[in-house]
């Protein structure tokens, strides 16, 4: 008898902890097969195994805004404790994350979105201003004596991408000058590079918006003297940079977009603690071939 009532409370007992767990659902517009996602992914489950908050992780198999809206709104209707979520078209997602906050569920946004989140009632934004960050790297082209770039663009319709281009223009002081490519793509994506080089031999830099635009864009940049930079890493674009085949990588730190908001959200949910500031910047940071080497072993972490 005495082991049924101790097997009964422990049942009662493992119902109450799963009662108070938390729950939270992510969503993204990038794949966590997709390798700057894949750091994002890690950062997230490293917050869940902290906090022990149970967080399931969903993307589109695509950029693609209505699955995403799709993805958003059934999270919605499972009624999570918390979402997190990425907004790189603020206007294609704005009713489904409205209606995640009229639910009265917490939103924190991550990644892009920094300049739409706060009105459409999301509580915090991971990440970095998206323009900034071009217009930095726009500024270190222009040091480097760059007078004629392109600026990759892998997901057009994406917001955020399209911020960081003219944010790389404006800061170089030139006439946008954008190459739309299709992520998933490297042939295509080498081929569109080497042919806009071709139609123009005066272009001296080139500016890529993700590591998957990247690593193909290398090959086309074989032997030639032009100025590359990117946003964000990969263990390609570390050893390019650690070669000096590259001038820089803009470092937004996903990890913490990751890691961040569930442990936002995890304390908030629990105790109503919430930072006073309603961007938290993780970027923009540039590595460069001079400290490439100390990100590398990160990198091979999946942290950086």
């Amino acid at each position: 008898m005495k082991k049924v009532w101790l097997a009964a409370l422990l049942v009662l007992g493992m119902g109450l902890a799963l009662a108070q767990q938390v729950r939270i659902v992510v969503i993204s517009h990038g794949q966590a097969s997709d390798p700057f996602w894949s750091v994002v992914k890690n950062g997230v489950e490293a917050a869940a195994k902290e906090t022990g908050a149970r967080v399931e992780y969903r993307a589109p198999e695509t950029f693609d805004m209505v699955r995403m809206a799709q993805l958003i709104d059934a999270a919605v209707a499972s009624r999570p404790n918390g979402i997190v979520v990425s907004i790189p078209d603020g206007k294609a997602l704005e009713r489904s994350i409205r209606a995640a906050v009229r639910a009265g569920i917490p939103v924190i946004s991550m990644n892009s979105g920094s300049d739409v989140a706060e009105s459409l009632g999301v509580l915090v934004h991971v990440g970095q201003t998206e323009y900034e960050a071009g217009l930095g790297a726009g500024k270190r082209m222009k040091a480097a004596g760059v007078k004629n770039a392109i600026c990759i663009n892998q997901e057009v319709g994406n917001v955020a991408l399209d911020l960081r281009c003219k944010g790389f223009f404006d800061g170089l002081g030139i006439k946008a000058n954008v190459i739309p490519v299709k992520i998933g793509d490297p042939t295509g994506i080498r081929n569109a590079v080497a042919a806009a080089l071709q139609r123009d031999p005066s272009i001296d830099g080139v500016l890529t918006l993700g590591p998957t635009a990247a690593e193909p864009v290398l090959q086309a940049l074989e032997g030639k003297k032009v100025t590359f930079g990117t946003f964000d890493l990969s263990p390609a674009v570390l050893t390019a940079l650690s070669q000096k085949k590259m001038a820089f990588a803009i470092d937004q730190q996903q990890w913490l977009q990751g890691y961040l908001p569930i442990i936002i959200l995890n304390n908030y949910i629990k105790y109503g603690l919430l930072p006073a500031n309603p961007v938290i910047l993780t970027g923009p940071g540039f590595v460069t071939p001079e400290n490439a080497a100390q990100v590398i072993d990160l990198s091979k972490k999946g942290i950086r």
